[in-house]
């Protein structure tokens, strides 16, 4: 989530919503991760490996926390073990990244990233892929966006994969990618003056002050809420959204996967992942 220039909290977002991030621990208990940017733009990240509805800090801070930007993931695992080290979000130079998806042929990307494996710390290759996004980024600069491009235009040539979808935070700007369209990845703009709104066919009614007196935009593997609105990115869109809240679109790959997996092709940890949701449910 990204609430602009102005700190916001995402309480609605993480435990109240419909299919807020709490709600969708149960179906994906394998890690909660919450990462957020305090006032000098520093990234902090607390994580568990456990499931965030079980995780009584996760709420506690969901409450209280207030941020420009918010990226939190709960984790089906696919890849790695259930440790905090392999919980997503990832930081790097400054930067946090959750990443749905599979991608395989790790020993060739280790070797692609040669000395920049001092950037990864765990098992996943999630936090591998986020290290060649760092790597490219900083070669061109700190363009994050010409980063993302090279780092998964790169995979998609090379390695077996299933999906790269993705959400990266640097403190100003929020990018997602989805790549292909294996997996969903929906984008939402609300207005400033909405409300945070929901009522059950029971008629109960959850509502949150939060974002009604500011615009926001989201991102999610799977829409939080029942209003009109989510938009689902086409595969190969990668989105920019600036300090102001303006989204950009740019089309960044244009070819299916040279070496595209199938549930069939993984082993039935990894299967049983893809199967029960988007891969590990992110939001930003």
């Amino acid at each position: 989530m990204s609430s602009g220039r102005e700190p916001a909290n995402a309480t609605f977002w993480l435990l109240q919503a419909p299919d807020s991030l709490s709600e969708q621990s149960r179906r994906e208990p394998d890690g909660t991760g919450l990462g957020w940017f305090d006032e000098h733009g520093e990234a902090h990240v607390r994580k568990q490996a456990i499931a965030a509805y079980e995780d009584a800090r996760f709420a506690r801070e969901a409450r209280t926390l207030s941020s420009r930007l918010f990226l939190a993931h709960v984790r089906f695992a696919s890849t790695g073990a259930l440790d905090v080290r392999n919980t997503h979000p990832f930081k790097q130079d400054g930067r946090l990244m959750a990443h749905n998806g599979v991608v395989q042929g790790l020993d060739e990307l280790e070797r692609h990233l040669g000395a920049d494996m001092e950037l990864v710390h765990g098992e996943t290759d999630s936090e591998r892929l986020f290290a060649l996004i760092t790597r490219e980024t900083r070669a061109r600069g700190g363009d994050v966006g010409a980063g993302i491009a090279a780092a998964c235009t790169w995979v998609a040539a090379n390695l077996p994969l299933l999906a790269i979808n993705l959400l990266l935070a640097d403190g100003e700007e929020l990018w997602m990618l989805r790549y292909p369209d294996t997996h969903p990845l929906y984008l939402m703009e609300r207005g400033a003056g909405e409300e945070l709104e929901h009522t059950s066919s029971l008629g109960s009614r959850v509502h949150s002050e939060a974002g009604a007196a500011m615009g926001l935009v989201l991102a999610a593997s799977e829409p939080l809420d029942h209003e009109s609105g989510w938009r689902l990115l086409r595969s190969g869109e990668l989105i920019r959204v600036d300090a102001d809240l303006r989204v950009s679109s740019h089309h960044i790959i244009d070819r299916p996967p040279a070496h595209p997996l199938t549930l069939e092709d993984l082993e039935p940890r990894a299967r049983a992942s893809q199967q029960h949701g988007p891969a590990g449910s992110g939001a930003a």
